[in-house]
């Protein structure tokens, strides 16, 4: 068991690396181009191609384990090594999968399998849409589920995103800890 959450760990990290050289751009942030008049936030398109893997979560859970992939609009890692902080417009979104597993030579194996959401932040720096619920704190919040991918289903982000970051606020609201594209190289 220990030995195949290593082997996740490992690979998850090895794609992450391996993605920050393939898609590291020195394009700006896109976020508001992907927002309405209203406030409204769409989900990106292409993301897995055009945006910046910034890192991985496994969540080990007994009712089934997900595999969080985060990823950053194109510029978003080299601004923040700069600054320390997500310039205005970054987009961020966490792919969160189903897993699978089996034995492999290398030890019990597990792997991504079938999208069930997909969260969509876009950093707002200058409180843009603060009659909208969906906006504060910083930040846009948007979530997708996998049977509708392009209908937006979260309706105040206070309730139904806010809390799985409480313990993020220090560092804005992103675990970033998980991100080790983030960090100074």
């Amino acid at each position: 068991m220990r030995l195949g959450i290593s082997l996740i760990v490992f690979s998850l990290c090895m794609l992450a690396g391996f993605a920050e050289v393939r898609s590291q751009s020195k394009s700006g942030p896109i976020g508001f181009s992907l927002v309405d008049k209203n406030g409204n936030i769409s989900k990106p398109a292409d993301v897995r191609d055009t945006y910046q893997a910034l890192g991985a979560y496994t969540v080990l859970d007994p009712k089934g384990n997900q595999m969080h992939m985060t990823y950053a609009s194109p510029g978003t890692a080299e601004a923040y090594r700069k600054t320390g902080k997500f310039p205005d417009g970054t987009v961020l979104v966490k792919e969160v999968f189903g897993t699978q597993h089996a034995q492999m030579t290398t030890g019990d194996a597990h792997w991504a399998s079938g999208t069930k959401v997909w969260f969509v932040l876009i950093k707002d720096e200058k409180g843009r849409y603060k009659e909208n619920p969906l906006w504060g704190d910083g930040w846009g919040w948007a979530l997708f589920k996998s049977d509708a991918p392009d209908k937006q289903v979260a309706t105040d982000y206070k309730k139904d995103c806010q809390g799985c970051h409480i313990p993020a606020q220090a560092t804005d609201w992103i675990y970033v800890k998980g991100y080790p594209v983030l960090a100074s190289k």
